[in-house]
């Protein structure tokens, strides 16, 4: 008799071999997560050693090799704006043993300019922890007349070309950022799109643009030395590094509220007790008073969110920013 056959005609004789299977199933993936883990663990980044994920990273790797006893490896797969990594993490085995470090954008705003993406970054992801929190500042040339954030906004107005802010590239946070404040402030701008935010820096100070938005941790020494002036922080509260700052809604900017984070993801689909087993960990390491040394001289903050916490941050900035780049007309190369 042929299988098919044979199934069309006795469907229960197959439900208790399929419901064994099943319990198999699920006691095998039980049995994986609580010997979790007992080999190495991969780290993938989708940026290269020395960036901000990565100095976020590496501490945390190492003192999950000391607690798990099991080496916890970081592997830099720079590229594409994070989606090499990104496609890696997600194509890999859902147990736990390859993991994903990863700033907001890569997951929220860069699919949305991507023209195809060989993943879903909703569907293809598990939260586990997030690692930071951290508000952008707009900063001028010191020779821009304005001194804080309503003359900007006026001296942006009265010339018929705006004023000119650069970003680290098109479709950066740091850009995103700038279109956020054209579109609540009613400001006239023009982006000026730079391979990294270290030529655009340079540029700020040599006069040739006239603000941009950038990392407090940064940009920092360059204000100290007076060689650039902040004018607000991005965040929705006053950085405690510049307390006299303004926020750009207090500045007056109503509703505005641009802040990234770094967090660490696993394929979706892996075993609920191996994501709460890793959050736990994460949380207890970021407790410990020398990582938070190393995040404040990074100038971040450490939010120990839970993974459904980090799940629906990921979400409403995935929403938010998809509406702002489709408003805004957003394109990067090859879209």
């Amino acid at each position: 008799m042929h299988p098919s056959t044979f199934d069309r005609r006795c469907p229960s004789l197959l439900v208790p071999q399929l419901a064994a299977a099943l319990v198999l199933l699920f006691a095998a993936l039980a049995c994986s997560a609580a010997g979790y883990p007992d080999r190495p663990i991969r780290l993938v980044m989708g940026f290269p050693p020395g960036s901000t994920v990565d100095i976020l990273a590496r501490p945390v790797a190492q003192r999950l090799t000391e607690a798990f006893g099991q080496p916890v490896i970081v592997d830099n797969r720079s590229g594409a704006t994070g989606i090499i990594a990104n496609e890696m993490v997600a194509r890999a085995q859902p147990d736990g043993y390859t993991l994903l470090a990863a700033p907001s954008s890569s997951l929220t705003s860069t699919p949305h300019l991507a023209a195809k993406l060989p993943y879903d970054a909703l569907r293809d992801f598990v939260a586990v922890a997030q690692l930071s929190a951290f508000g952008y500042v707009l900063v001028v040339n010191p020779g821009v007349p304005a001194k804080n954030l309503r003359e900007l906004m006026a001296l942006a107005n009265s010339r018929p070309e705006g004023l000119t802010y650069g970003s680290s590239g098109t479709g950066s946070g740091f850009h995103l950022a700038g279109e956020l404040f054209q579109r609540l402030g009613k400001v006239r701008l023009l982006h000026v799109p730079y391979k990294g935010g270290p030529p655009g820096v340079t540029d700020l100070m040599a006069g040739r643009i006239d603000f941009m938005f950038y990392s407090l941790a940064v940009i920092h020494p360059q204000i100290r030395a007076g060689k650039l002036r902040v004018l607000a922080v991005t965040a929705s509260q006053r950085d405690p590094l510049l307390p006299d700052v303004p926020t750009m809604a207090e500045g007056g900017v109503s509703g505005y509220e641009a802040s990234g984070w770094h967090g660490i993801f696993a394929p979706g689909g892996t075993p609920r007790e191996v994501v709460v087993r890793l959050n736990a960990e994460v949380v207890r390491i970021l407790a410990q008073p020398e990582v938070r040394d190393i995040w404040a001289q990074q100038g971040m903050g450490i939010t120990s969110a839970d993974p459904a916490r980090l799940a629906r941050r990921m979400r409403d900035d995935y929403d938010f920013y998809g509406k702002l780049i489709r408003a805004a007309g957003i394109k990067i190369d090859g879209s």
